[in-house]
């Protein structure tokens, strides 16, 4: 049963307005003692050129009560409704023992693809902590849609083109050598490619070298290409493994170069729509009218952009997946590069162009200060990772010495706490890095909504639960059964809301609710009772909270220990 739709039905048979508006504008009292769901009478004030507290108590009077409802009654301007609790419980926990993890899927996206641009970092630099939240909110964002029966293809479009890579040929033939970058993988060329920025703040000419390579490059010569492939392979290994720890997969690594045969003929058709003018010895969109700046084409030595790059891919991807919606993650300050060429696609008469989204996010600094790979500041991804397990299996050995195989479960709350850590956060915001904040496994973190996950794990065993739904439900009236049944009714809208806003924060701080309010139940109420209806009843709550949480932590791309 919808309890809000069914309490719309009730109010649309008393007042002119559609189900599903009522529905919008049901609201869930501030207090359990005002009721379940209120509806405010302000916006009928002028239809009924009555004061809201008069319209209000004028439709308790006309509403026929059905059984699922104990009392309708005015507070102030609102028809508050109070629910029977016995038959709300039914309702909430019953689909969740059927369904198990399954509890909150939906078919709203059946039939629908959706392609999720996420992560990319640059190739021949090191994986760092800069890269954590489009890896992670991307992952989250695919496996959202996934639940709501959408076709998802996640691409990391790696950043594996370009003149950074002319700058690394010519740092690699002036401060390299094959046996450092075969021993020291990514790290070498990471400091190599520190050094040639730190030589060229003196020595310009070194920028004209690497372009020059970059231009080589693009005309197919066999040594830049063959340097090139080098340097993308040390790199693609070196992230398959930072991947591998935070359980992040792709369907797609085309990345810049690999639309490199396809950019002349998305060129040409900007020419043949008069869309391409030129500009100082350079070829751009003019997006006057649009009140932006122009998009750039083709650079004055021939050289294509991340602009030309992005529009290629877009168009291929279209053709490819024909997708609904194809997202972008990526951080705030790429705001107006995405809106240009998102016109481009536009201009040139793609009427899809409205199914592109640019998700943006806030930027991760160091306490030190910004990141910067050009001058060596960074936090590795890997090191983080290695840092929170070793931290936690530090806690394990303090709290919990034998608990078994304590290795992987350090794995696993270490790492799902630098995740959670970062979706728990709203995507938009910028985040100052702090070692002691990211490993702290105390209050609103993702170790403990694992631990909740744990000890109803513990519980579950211990009684020996197998699943049931003969159970008398009037048994779990009490506020604390109630409460933690209301957070699971809202688990399936929480999931459509974070997909609908592209807010992983959303169902991560509900998470966050529900381990709260279990832990309160579970505070308040003997589960393992020697009253054996009283036990069913409350092990059926322990059962939902359980499979509720483990199925929304692997939404989020964490796993859910069941001891801890």
């Amino acid at each position: 049963m919808d309890f809000k739709l069914e309490i719309a039905g009730i109010l649309a048979k008393c007042v002119d307005m559609e189900i599903e508006e009522i529905a919008n504008i049901l609201e869930v009292p501030p207090s359990a003692d005002m009721g379940d769901y209120a509806f405010p009478c302000f916006r009928l004030a002028k239809v009924f050129r009555k004061a809201p507290p008069l319209i209000a108590a004028e439709l308790v009077e006309k509403i026929e009560k059905p059984d699922f409802i104990k009392e309708v009654k005015v507070v102030g301007a609102y028809v508050n409704f109070f629910t029977e609790k016995s038959v709300y419980v039914k309702e909430v926990l019953v689909p969740v023992i059927e369904k198990g993890a399954e509890y909150g899927n939906d078919t709203v996206g059946n039939g629908k693809t959706i392609v999720i641009d996420y992560s990319s970092p640059n190739i021949a630099k090191p994986f760092h902590v800069g890269h954590l939240r489009s890896t992670v909110i991307g992952n989250a964002i695919y496996n959202i849609y996934q639940k709501l029966g959408y076709d998802c293809v996640g691409v990391n479009h790696l950043g594996d083109w370009g003149t950074q890579f002319g700058k690394l040929i010519v740092a690699y033939k002036n401060w390299g050598s094959e046996e450092a970058v075969k021993t020291e993988g990514i790290s070498e060329l990471m400091r190599i490619y520190v050094k040639f920025h730190d030589e060229a703040e003196n020595n310009h000419s070194l920028d004209d070298e690497a372009r020059a390579w970059f231009v080589k490059m693009q005309e197919g010569d066999e040594e830049a290409l063959t340097l090139w492939k080098w340097f993308y392979d040390i790199s693609i290994q070196e992230f398959e493994r930072v991947y591998k720890m935070l359980g992040v997969k792709f369907d797609s690594y085309a990345g810049e170069s690999f639309y490199n045969d396809k950019m002349d003929a998305v060129v040409q058709e900007l020419k043949d729509k008069n869309l391409l003018v030129e500009s100082q010895g350079a070829m751009i969109v003019d997006l006057t009218e649009e009140n932006m700046a122009p998009c750039l084409i083709i650079r004055k030595d021939g050289g294509t952009l991340y602009a030309t790059r992005d529009i290629t891919a877009a168009l291929y991807r279209k053709n490819t997946y024909d997708f609904d919606k194809c997202i972008y993650l990526t951080a705030l300050d790429q705001n107006l590069h995405f809106a240009q060429w998102f016109k481009v696609i536009e201009k040139m008469g793609y009427d899809w162009s409205k199914d592109l989204v640019h998700v943006p996010f806030g930027l991760v600094s160091l306490e030190s200060g910004k990141l910067s790979t050009r001058k060596g500041n960074v936090v590795l991804m890997e090191n983080l990772l290695n840092e929170a397990i070793s931290e936690t299996l530090k806690i394990i050995n303090d709290k919990n010495p034998d608990l078994p195989d304590k290795e992987t479960v350090a794995k696993q709350v270490g790492i799902g706490a630098v995740i959670f850590n970062d979706l728990y956060n709203n995507r938009i915001k910028d985040v100052v890095f702090s070692w002691s904040r990211m490993l702290n496994f105390d209050g609103e973190t993702g170790p403990y909504v694992q631990y909740t996950h744990a000890r109803a794990c513990s519980v579950l065993k211990k009684a020996g639960y197998e699943k049931a739904t003969d159970v008398d439900f009037g048994m779990l009236t009490d506020a604390a059964s109630v409460e933690v049944c209301k957070l699971i009714e809202k688990y399936p809208a929480k999931i459509a809301d974070a997909a609908a806003k592209f807010e992983p924060s959303i169902l991560t701080r509900h998470l966050v609710d529900i381990a709260q309010a279990f832990n309160k139940f579970y505070h308040d109420n003997a589960i393992l009772t020697s009253d054996e209806e009283t036990k069913k009843a409350r092990l059926a709550v322990v059962y939902a909270v359980k499979e509720v949480i483990s199925a929304g932590l692997a939404i989020l791309g964490i796993n859910s220990p069941e001891q801890m």
